[in-house]
């Protein structure tokens, strides 16, 4: 990718920036390479308590002083955990953004977790966690996780589990900041109107003094996967049930063929062939989809769909008619050039983001350390065959590759 800038200072911390004139909002934000599969079995949950937490208080700021940095100048400060990263990330004016950038730095590197603190919010994180019980169709997702990757810390809830978010104290940040934060495995990217100059003079500034921290990580990797079908009886009234499977990891030639296969299934379009056969033909559901989430050494495939009790075995017979259609028939040219411009326009359209493309500079470069242009992606999508996407589907899509997860009302 060609139009954004690279910076790696000595300490092994990498600076992108992506320059947009015609914008007045910085995007800018910290990825750090550390998720909740980072976690030792006495520690799930803490990645995400730590995020929480870095806005509780730094070795300079109590908790009201970082909320109201950024805010009194219409700003936004937020942060997200996810399996295998941690982003600490704000949006405001470009003329304000090194008091982001120092904002960022600061709760990035030296938050002190507060006791009082931590009592306080392990209360709204235990509230975070009945918040995603009461909705069946959030907490499905998470329990599908621990049915696919069982006794690997892949499977874990984000979130953790209420005795292990119960113990958490202060000395436990510290330990898991020590054991897991690498200063080669973080990168700070923004996208706004100022030049590079810039960003990297603030770089030096508040990111130089930081001590390098380098070093292997290891991750345990997921070989162990066996097929399971679970019937889980909830006090809901509607039912809920996901199928799906391993697949494919970040770095594997496959990814982004197969991508382009789920999007097909069930993408965001209205188009798709699940929402067409199951919603549009038949009435059977409110939501169907499917969705693909790649890791660094594996990935997950799954396909969402909630209807009435009655209608479960129906509704599953009909998305697994849609499975072996795309196993077994060749798509047509046509149809290959409607999926292919299909997925291009998307992309084409995800890039207007620019919070989207600050995330995605992060993220990047730190799984694959580089960023593939949009037009190197669609080159590759140009490439892909029928014949490739329907190997692909026999790989991933085939049925003793697929569990099945059912919550069904009591």
């Amino acid at each position: 990718m060609s139009d954004y800038d690279l910076y790696e200072l000595p300490n092994g911390i990498r600076v992108l920036h992506k320059q947009v004139l015609h914008t007045k909002i910085a995007h800018c934000g910290f990825l750090l390479d550390i998720g909740s599969r980072d976690e030792k079995l006495h520690q799930l949950g803490l990645a995400h308590f730590w995020e929480h937490m870095a806005f509780k208080g730094t070795e300079k700021r109590k908790s009201f002083h970082i909320l109201n940095r950024l805010e009194t100048v219409g700003g936004e400060l937020n942060a997200y955990t996810t399996k295998e990263k941690i982003c600490f990330y704000a949006s405001l004016l470009s003329t304000h953004f090194e008091r982001a950038f120092e904002l960022l730095t600061d709760l990035t590197f030296n938050s002190v977790f507060p006791e009082k603190e931590i009592e306080k919010e392990r209360g709204v994180i235990l509230e975070e966690m009945s918040m995603y019980q009461d909705a069946p169709e959030d907490a499905i997702v998470d329990d599908f996780d621990d049915v696919i990757f069982p006794n690997h810390s892949l499977g874990h809830n984000i979130l953790g589990t209420r005795e292990s978010v119960s113990s958490f104290q202060q000395q436990d940040f510290y330990r898991f900041l020590a054991d897991n934060v690498r200063t080669d495995r973080l990168a700070f990217s923004s996208v706004s109107n100022l030049p590079f100059k810039e960003v990297k003079r603030l770089a030096d500034k508040y990111l130089a003094p930081i001590s390098a921290k380098l070093g292997a990580r290891p991750r345990t990797p997921f070989t162990a996967f066996q097929q399971v079908e679970q019937v889980e009886r909830k006090p809901i009234n509607q039912a809920h049930c996901i199928i799906g499977g391993p697949a494919y990891a970040i770095g594997d030639a496959r990814r982004i063929p197969f991508f382009m296969l789920n999007n097909l299934l069930g993408g965001p379009g209205m188009n798709s062939r699940l929402n067409l056969a199951v919603r549009e033909k038949y009435g059977l559901v409110y939501t169907i989809d499917s969705t693909y989430s790649p890791y660094t050494d594996t990935g997950l495939f799954g396909i969402y769909f909630g209807t009435e009790k009655k209608q479960v075995a129906r509704t599953i017979s009909l998305v697994n008619k849609e499975l072996k259609l795309l196993r077994e028939k060749t798509l047509t040219t046509n149809q290959l050039h409607v999926v292919k411009e299909q997925l291009m326009g998307q992309l084409a359209m995800s890039e207007e983001s620019n919070s989207g493309m600050m995330q995605l500079l992060g993220k990047s470069t730190l799984d694959l350390d580089r960023v593939e242009s949009i037009n190197e992606v669609f080159a590759q999508i140009r490439q892909i065959t029928a014949e490739q996407l329907r190997d692909l589907a026999n790989d991933v899509l085939r049925e003793d590759n697929l569990s099945m997860l059912q919550y069904l009302p009591e």
